[in-house]
């Protein structure tokens, strides 16, 4: 529930090159520290910083304010930040407190207040201690600059705390709460009891030590890997935040509390991208979690009447496209976990699927776009310079037809499957027929996934790189054609033979990594693609739709290619400096491909449950599983230069097919790589070997 940050000006969103800041935010809350004369200091109270001097880890965060010169040091635990500010001695110390929401104030003794804010319909509760007495708080209005914290409209107000001239040390602890402000007073008492700030920096770190020991790696990577790799793995542990207090929960979409009865809630997730891999992670080294997760989504269901696809406090946010939460219970469901209420699961989805629009950045009711993708098999484009009639269309978004098209085909696929697993001979039928309306879209004259009118005509004057205009949104989702044409997770054999077979599929994605821009300079395919960012060739890396394409090599006959393409990307973009992976992190979906890339496997299609086979960073890698099993990976001679596979075995035995199953990971086992620095052409390259790629 805590997560404490920097807060720079409302226009800079990257904390690392901010040279100024404001406070740090826990919670909505902002805490500032400052030294002089509180009055003269409430129209800007701002700091510059210097970056050199910060430190930034997991469990403890360390700066200097250069304009007062105060020591800030930051630490958490579930629901509680603990701040510890040095002051220089002489001056009056000073710490400003204002929100990001409009919050209210209470004094409850000299040394503690209590404050609910309220922000985006969402009430918070704070309970604060200081480790001295202070003088009572004046009131005052935030600077403009400190006002760009808050929605634009609100009047912020805000408390100023000062203490003498000789306060030096003064710690603040915070407890949070969803509940009420009885339960963010418990939260404080019962995980940070004390004034011991290393008592619960200690903690905080080994929490997070333990939570990154789920996965061992050493030998054939540098240092510099290994901090990436855990600095991946620590991103992607940070979300679905478990709003569990007590045994009790506040259900942000009913805004009611529950009983927990022993159980975990959790909310904060950006399906879209997470599915991808996030959540598949999690099914390995957190099963504990997964059920729960699951239990979360349907509860959702049940309080708002639909599944959601961007669960958070305020509700469902009505961002991007699909209906992934079926891949979320698919993948979930085939990998063992059961404990859900999987009949209520899939009426949700069923739902969703048939009554809840698919158009970009809404959630509503169907509109005609959806009727005709129900009778004729794909979305609608608009025909070249015809207007926006729909009034439903996100006129800045726009109808992304043909990913809508795809996506849906993928998500219509998983439920499926979980159609048949339930029984429903009918709905599975009909749900796998609809999986292949991606077919509905391909342009067997260009050999692309292509715009198609209303009328059922391929849009005409399509450029699979440059059609769509601002990103890609008249016909993609943030990605050209290029990429999209791969957007068939769910059947990569049907895939290879709309583009005419294994040879043909091949040279296609050679094509991808080694395309450029047509003679026109970068920035200006990226003024248009803003979000295709990490490019190889046309490969953006930095964007989600892309994040499976390296993989498919396995499909056609050539994983050595798979094995030379991933261990290109993680070379070239990703560092271990602080602008470090290509792209956004969205809630750690490319934090988490990074993390399966390095051990050497990755999920192509959640809801199969298979991995790819890839080649690993490390020559040892552990995962914990929990209840003393471990799935080991031993790549031998493995190095930057021997970063082919010559021959694999799975338990003792051969592995001659570039994939395994969920099974042999969640059951413990080792693989073994025997790595060389050129391909063996002939290893996994039968097409008997290709993974799974239709049902």
């Amino acid at each position: 529930m805590v997560q404490i940050a920097p807060v720079a000006d409302a226009g800079v969103t990257d904390i690392y090159v901010a040279g100024k800041i404001y406070g740090f935010s826990a919670a909505t809350w902002v805490l500032m520290a400052a030294t002089g004369s509180p009055g003269d200091l409430a129209s800007d109270y701002a700091s510059e910083i210097d970056h050199d001097k910060e430190i930034v880890t997991p469990y403890y965060a360390s700066y200097l304010l250069d304009r007062y010169d105060v020591h800030v040091e930051y630490t958490a635990s579930k629901n509680c930040a603990y701040f510890r500010f040095h002051f220089p001695r002489g001056l009056p110390a000073n710490l400003f407190v204002t929100s990001r929401g409009s919050a209210k104030y209470q004094v409850v003794s000299p040394t503690a207040f209590e404050s609910t804010d309220d922000s985006s319909g969402v009430r918070t509760y704070l309970y604060t201690e200081f480790s001295k007495a202070l003088l009572p708080p004046a009131t005052f209005q935030p600077s403009k600059t400190a006002a760009g914290l808050l929605p634009s409209g609100e009047q912020p107000t805000g408390l100023t705390f000062t203490g003498d001239s000789h306060q030096d040390v003064l710690e603040a602890r915070m407890g949070f709460s969803y509940i009420d402000a009885a339960q963010a007073k418990q939260n404080l008492r019962a995980q940070i009891p004390n004034w011991n700030f290393t008592a619960a920096k200690t903690q905080a770190r080994s929490e997070w030590n333990d939570a990154l020991s789920r996965i061992f790696v050493k030998g054939g990577g540098s240092v510099k890997q290994q901090t990436i790799f855990y600095t991946a793995l620590y991103r992607s542990l940070q979300y679905m935040k478990d709003i569990t207090e007590g045994d009790r929960y506040f259900g942000p979409y009913d805004h009611s509390v529950h009983q927990a009865a022993g159980r975990h809630f959790y909310i904060e997730d950006n399906l879209w991208d997470t599915y991808r891999s996030r959540h598949p992670l999690q099914t390995i080294i957190e099963p504990e979690r997964q059920d729960d997760i699951l239990r979360s989504y349907v509860i959702m269901y049940e309080q708002s009447g639909w599944m959601p696809h961007f669960p958070y406090m305020q509700g469902d946010l009505a961002y991007m496209i699909g209906n992934h939460a079926a891949a979320l219970f698919a993948d979930s469901y085939f990998k063992g976990f059961r404990d859900f209420d999987l009949q209520k699961a899939y009426e949700g989805l069923r739902k969703n699927a048939f009554e809840a629009t698919m158009l970009p950045d809404r959630r509503q009711g169907v509109s005609e776009l959806e009727k005709f993708y129900f009778e004729k098999g794909y979305f609608p484009a608009l025909a070249k310079g015809q207007k926006e009639f729909v009034p439903e269309v996100n006129p800045e978004m726009r109808r992304q037809a043909v990913s809508v098209t795809l996506e849906t085909s993928y998500d219509d696929w998983n439920i499926a499957q979980l159609a048949r697993a339930l029984g429903k001979t009918a709905d599975a039928a009909y749900f796998a027929q609809r999986a292949l309306n991606y077919r509905n879209v391909f342009n067997p004259a260009t050999g692309f996934m292509a715009p198609r009118a209303s009328d059922g005509t391929f849009v005409a004057d399509f450029d699979p790189k440059w059609s769509g205009g601002q990103a890609g949104r008249d016909y993609f989702t943030e990605c050209n054609s290029l990429v999209y044409s791969f957007q068939v997770q769910h059947d990569v054999a049907g895939l290879i033979t709309l583009m005419g077979g294994g040879d043909k599929f091949i040279a296609r994605l050679d094509d991808l990594f080694n395309d450029g821009f047509d003679g026109q300079l970068k920035f200006v395919f990226l003024s248009q693609f803003p979000d295709s960012t990490g490019l190889m060739g046309q490969y953006p890396q930095g964007n989600e739709p892309a994040f499976h394409i390296p993989y498919l090599y396995n499909y056609a006959g050539q994983p050595w290619k798979t094995q030379k393409r991933v261990r290109a990307i993680m070379r070239a973009w990703f560092s271990d400096e602080p602008l470090g992976i290509p792209g956004d992190d969205d809630n750690g979906a490319m934090s988490s491909w990074y993390v399966f890339s390095a051990m050497g496997f990755y999920p192509v299609s959640p809801g199969r449950p298979i991995y790819d086979i890839g080649s690993p960073i490390f020559n040892d890698i552990r995962i914990n599983l929990g209840h003393g099993k471990f799935f080991r990976i031993v790549a031998r001679q493995g190095s930057a230069r021997n970063k082919y596979i010559q021959s694999a075995e799975l338990n003792g035995q051969s592995l001659d097919h570039p994939w395994i199953s969920h099974k042999d990971i969640a059951q413990g086992g080792f693989l073994i790589f025997h790595m060389g620095p050129n391909p063996n052409k002939q290893w996994g390259s039968k097409p008997s070997a290709a993974p799974p790629g239709r049902d």
